[in-house]
């Protein structure tokens, strides 16, 4: 059977596919369709937090199999309830709303922000975003997200977003007073913008004036949240705390599912009918994302940062490599060279890495093993080179 002969004839062409046909894997490493093992340091775009076939991550959503794989939200069931309270309490957040997706769990944030001002009797809806930011592919988070390139072929967008330079709060609150916003919305590291870490003293300050002018704070943690940053959430690495933060990718372990968690000032705006989803919530979905949810603890998170130090201590002054950028395990590496011939030199030598703009970006698992990880930032380091 040619798998690739018949996906390009099949399969709508919106991805640029790597000539690679991977048919397993386990933990960090996967195998293609010849059996050569390959480390893997991208999981999925940061989803398999704990690698490939998690056996804790299988039991948990085999087992739920078994009982109920899907029932409407017209009725409780136990998965999606127990990872609410585990978010909540892990966040000292409210309230979770559950989709299927990044970009369902930021339509959902901009439905409450909007919401939040109405109630209030005020006419405000404009939301703002950061220049380099990437919110999702629906039309609406494509109009949030501040980079022109995605917009092109989609216009017209819908209104209502404005965006600012990111570490720059002169911009940003210029921008918020003139369009008079109902929300900022940030993400601490941006990812698909080039893994840009904002800047301590920039969030801090639009913390700030957000709070002081009833305006909500809204942290995108699609790619940076589950313990990705060095903390459960990245926000958390800032000493502030969001009104809203919104959340994909690695909570699920590699099953769809998004959330929009909802702090006490907003936890109340969105009633009955306000907003929906068919699978939002799913037993399965919710299953897989409880057991990776509760195994984010300290010791985790402090190996996380160790790895992190690691990669920072062996890469920054690297033949080849111009600087890092990131945090935790979630890393961008400004290269010398063409990031494509890095990319293919390292899946040659048996190392899967990604591009985020002109960069190489790392995401291996959070409890990628030590060992395989110096070799990999070996191979990497060569290729660099």
């Amino acid at each position: 059977m040619n798998v690739k002969k018949i996906d390009k004839e099949y399969v709508l062409n919106t991805y640029n596919r790597f000539d690679l046909l991977l048919t397993k894997g386990k933990g960090s490493l996967v195998y293609d369709e010849n059996g050569k093992e390959y480390i893997d340091m991208t999981t999925g775009i940061g989803v398999t937090a704990f690698g490939i076939a998690d056996d804790e991550w299988v039991e948990a959503v085999s087992s739920q199999l078994t009982t109920l794989q899907h029932v409407s939200n017209l009725y409780y069931t136990s998965p999606c309830a127990l990872l609410a309270k585990a978010i909540c309490e892990k966040t000292d957040m409210s309230k979770v709303f559950f989709s299927n997706s990044g970009a369902e769990a930021n339509e959902c944030a901009i439905k409450i922000a909007r919401k939040y001002t109405s109630d209030k009797g005020s006419d405000r809806y404009n939301i703002l975003t950061l220049n380099d930011s990437f919110h999702g592919r629906t039309l609406a988070t494509l109009s949030a997200t501040g980079q022109e390139h995605y917009h092109e072929l989609f216009n017209p967008l819908p209104g209502g977003f404005v965006h600012a330079k990111a570490n720059d709060i002169d911009d940003v609150l210029s921008k918020a007073k003139e369009h008079d916003v109902c929300a900022i919305m940030i993400e601490c590291v941006q990812g698909e913008g080039g893994v840009i870490k904002l800047d301590e003293e920039f969030v801090k300050a639009v913390y700030e004036y957000a709070n002081a002018n009833d305006i909500l704070l809204i942290v995108d943690e699609v790619q940076t949240g589950n313990g990705r940053s060095g903390k459960l959430y990245s926000y958390m690495n800032y000493g502030i705390k969001p009104d809203v933060f919104t959340t994909a990718k690695g909570l699920g372990g590699g099953l769809p599912i998004g959330a929009c968690v909802v702090g006490e000032k907003a936890q109340n705006t969105l009633g009955f009918g306000d907003h929906g989803s068919t699978y939002g919530g799913n037993p399965i979905a919710c299953a897989g994302a409880l057991s990776v949810i509760n195994r984010i603890d300290d010791k985790l998170l402090e190996e996380v940062r160790a790895k992190s130090e690691y990669i920072f201590e062996n890469l920054s002054n690297a033949n080849g490599v111009e600087s890092l950028s990131g945090m935790g395990l979630m890393i961008g590496i400004k290269l010398k060279k063409n990031v494509s011939d890095v990319i293919k030199e390292c899946m040659e030598n048996g190392v899967l890495c990604l591009s985020a703009k002109d960069k190489l970006r790392l995401l291996p698992a959070l409890n990628i093993d030590f060992e395989l990880l110096k070799k990999a930032v070996d191979i990497i380091k060569s290729a660099c080179a």
